[in-house]
């Protein structure tokens, strides 16, 4: 039996939103059309949209949906840079946190090589911090070609917290919008869009219970965004395309799920997370955590995040040698051309490549039990000595 440690990259969908989409998907209906059958499907779409904006602390009018948090990230960084820029062609330079998933990072780089964009990317500390005070001066080295600033609200890597309001005020201090990507964070800490200070939110449903394939995007009234696609003109004349009424809806009964079972779902992974990392530590291996890491502490760490390094492996060999003891995890690790790369985010850690190379992402979400902690502690030994004794032979 396999011990799924991967909740990160996507987890299994909640019973509640599994019975509400495959109800909802035996009915027929376009919710852009003006018959009986489509204003049905319109209604589930608007039901859905008040209840995931009552559990994020935002307004109806500024739910977005799309495909899932890639396309939300894309919409909110190229959409904001061309709107500001088409209004101010000063408005060329993006601030973004070096530690951003990769639908962030590309988006921005995409827009240097084919848009004349700049970038200053904010290093984080050793902890995977990004301080206001490093946005601040990143901002202020020239505040009037700034188009847009963003930092993720939760690290998808290490599972790093990060102070969203403050960071927002300081984008605001000087008229600039802030995006911030919460894929990691909805439905496992406290989000309020509203009280964060955030202009552009991003959200994907599987990450939080709900099925794969559909999100949203959350923009404040006043924003404005250039659409990345053309047709019909649903979602604001913002992102065209028919609407995916069972998804949606799927989509909105996990969060709601996710939302008011919180507090004890955070402790109850909390106290698995702490567990998997001191007794990871305690096997003498020369294990330790990678980012933040407080026992009990669920507001500065993502609460089912438990990120190992480990001295002398390569990740990838870590990786396969753990699986194939039953136990499913990740890298941080990016392959370019058929060659595995050491994680950006712990590189701008300041972790060396060598180190950065050893690291295992081990993730628990709402199926998690002990058992699967045990069977993590079981693997890793064997699984330490193989990938060292493998590294040894090929440097």
């Amino acid at each position: 039996m396999t011990a799924y440690l991967d909740h990160a990259a996507t987890t299994p969908m909640l019973p509640v939103a599994v019975a509400a989409m495959t109800e909802q998907l035996a009915q027929v209906g376009n919710a852009s059309s003006l018959h009986r059958t489509g204003r049905a499907s319109r209604r589930v779409v608007e039901e859905s949209r008040e209840r995931i904006a009552t559990a994020i602390g935002a307004r109806p009018s500024e739910i977005l949906f799309t495909s899932g948090g890639t396309e939300s990230d894309n919409l909110a960084v190229k959409g904001t840079y061309w709107a500001r820029r088409d209004a101010d062609p000063a408005r060329t330079r993006l601030v973004v946190s070096a530690v951003e998933h990769h639908a962030v990072l590309d988006c921005v780089e995409f827009l240097v090589r084919h848009d004349g964009a700049k970038v200053t990317w904010v290093e984080p500390t050793s902890e995977g911090f990004v301080e206001p005070g490093a946005l601040r001066r990143a901002i202020e080295e020239d505040p009037g070609s700034v188009a847009l600033a963003s930092v993720m609200w939760a690290n998808n890597e290490v599972g790093t917290v990060q102070d969203i309001r403050s960071l927002a005020e300081v984008a605001h201090e000087h008229g600039i919008p802030f995006h911030t990507d919460a894929v990691q964070a909805v439905g496992h800490i406290p989000v309020d869009f509203a009280a964060s200070g955030a202009d552009l939110l991003s959200v994907t449903a599987h990450k939080l219970g709900g099925p794969i394939g559909v999100g949203a995007l959350v923009a404040r009234r006043d924003v404005r965004l250039v659409p990345l696609s053309h047709g019909g003109g649903q979602e604001r004349q913002l992102r065209s395309g028919t609407l995916d009424t069972p998804a949606i809806r799927g989509f909105a009964e996990a969060l709601v799920q996710a939302t008011e079972t919180l507090e004890p779902e955070a402790r109850r992974l909390t106290a698995l997370r702490d567990d998997l990392l001191e007794r990871a530590i305690g096997l003498g291996l020369g294990i330790r955590p990678g980012g933040f890491w407080a026992p009990g502490d669920a507001s500065r760490r993502l609460p089912g995040n438990a990120h190992l390094l480990i001295e002398g492996c390569d990740g990838d060999s870590l990786l396969y040698l753990l699986d194939a003891a039953g136990v499913s995890c990740s890298t941080g690790s990016a392959c370019q051309a058929g060659v595995p790369q050491p994680s950006h985010v712990l590189l701008a850690m300041g972790l060396t490549e060598s180190d950065a190379r050893g690291a295992l992402r081990l993730t628990l979400g709402h199926p998690s039990a002990p058992s699967d902690v045990d069977a993590v502690i079981d693997a890793l030994p064997g699984a330490v000595e193989r990938a060292r004794r493998a590294r040894r032979a090929t440097s």
